[in-house]
């Protein structure tokens, strides 16, 4: 049995932001009971010329949406990126969630050699869909949620490597 894009995306998606939904809520939960403010951790970065966790947050989301809606074909949903708190960048998890989940396979499945151009920064770029998704898409989903968990282990959340990957798939 093969692989299909569909499978390879939304559902790998989805469950990142499942996942990344819980860390936000033990970092919430580690703030409360240390009395931090919680925008200590939203703005805490790994190093001064990094991102803060709030900007990963929405990165990732903006790449998990972008890439379904390229592969779609469908328009992709444009949020302001103004999340200050851990209940505003769980309603921004929530919306990328319920984006992927109204994308259908039959919309993704077949978009392997579907022309994707994009742009970043000052740059054009020009994919074909599977290289898009494996080599664009998801690493840089991936590397922006794993920013966010790696701040928030940085700043004493208690967390490790399972709550990254969530419950194992059957």
């Amino acid at each position: 049995m093969s692989l299909s894009m569909y499978q390879a995306s939304v559902p790998v998606f989805i469950r990142t932001f499942d996942n990344l939904s819980a860390i936000l809520h033990k970092a919430a939960a580690y703030a409360e009971a240390r009395k931090i403010d919680p925008s200590v951790l939203i703005n805490a970065r790994l190093y001064p010329d990094m991102l803060p966790l709030s900007r990963q947050v929405q990165i990732a989301s903006d790449n998990a949406k972008g890439a379904a809606g390229r592969l779609a074909q469908v328009e992709r949903p444009a949020w302001d990126d103004n999340e200050t708190t851990f209940d505003e960048l769980q309603a921004r998890i929530a919306k990328t969630i319920a984006f992927l989940k109204a994308i259908k396979p039959e919309q993704i499945d077949g978009s392997e050699e579907r022309a994707i151009s994009l742009k970043v920064g000052p740059n054009d770029l020009n994919f074909q869909g599977q290289a898009y998704l494996l080599g664009f898409a998801l690493p840089n989903v991936f590397f922006h949620a794993t920013t966010a968990y790696a701040i928030l282990r940085h700043s004493g959340v208690d967390i490790g490597k399972l709550d990254f990957l969530g419950a194992m798939p059957t």
